[in-house]
């Protein structure tokens, strides 16, 4: 029981692995899926081209350092098969995730204040809108028909 609940604890703050299923085994490489998160958060943020060039820079700077957060956390937290698990390791392991949780929480905030230099609030609000929608329609397994986020009309949001 104690592994399920590490185990989602973990998957609940990692990334989302980019793949789907709809009868055939897709990928997107890296550079795909930020070319394809870019257009959708450009199309449904309603973003300029000047807006753009000076927000996502900055944007995927913030998913980088974000990552590498993460990584450490993984490298930081990783189990040896087999081997018998202490408590105080599982106490050492949830103190690593939540130390990780709130390092990226200000890390969030310090890219805020920064965002908020090249956007208005309302713009941040829906790029931010913009990310969990192509996030889940990632999780979904890359959509209806096969189509990625952001080969369709992307709704926007009024």
């Amino acid at each position: 029981m104690k592994k399920l609940i590490l185990l989602l604890l973990i998957v609940y703050g990692s990334n989302p692995f980019v793949s789907a299923r709809d009868g055939r085994n897709q990928h997107l490489s890296p550079e795909e899926f930020r070319v394809k998160q870019k257009e959708v958060i450009k199309e449904t943020a309603q973003l300029t081209d000047k807006e753009a060039d000076n927000f996502f820079p900055l944007y995927f700077e913030l998913q980088d350092r974000k990552r590498e957060m993460n990584n450490k956390m993984w490298q930081d937290i990783r189990l040896d098969r087999g081997k018998e698990i202490s408590e105080e390791q599982y106490g050492k392991m949830m103190q690593v995730i939540s130390d990780t949780r709130i390092n990226l929480a200000q890390l969030e905030n310090e890219y805020l204040t920064k965002f908020r230099k090249v956007l208005s609030n309302k713009k941040i609000f829906l790029v931010q809108r913009a990310e969990l929608r192509f996030q889940r329609e990632i999780l979904k397994g890359m959509h209806r028909g096969g189509q990625p986020p952001g080969n369709q009309k992307a709704k926007r949001p009024q």
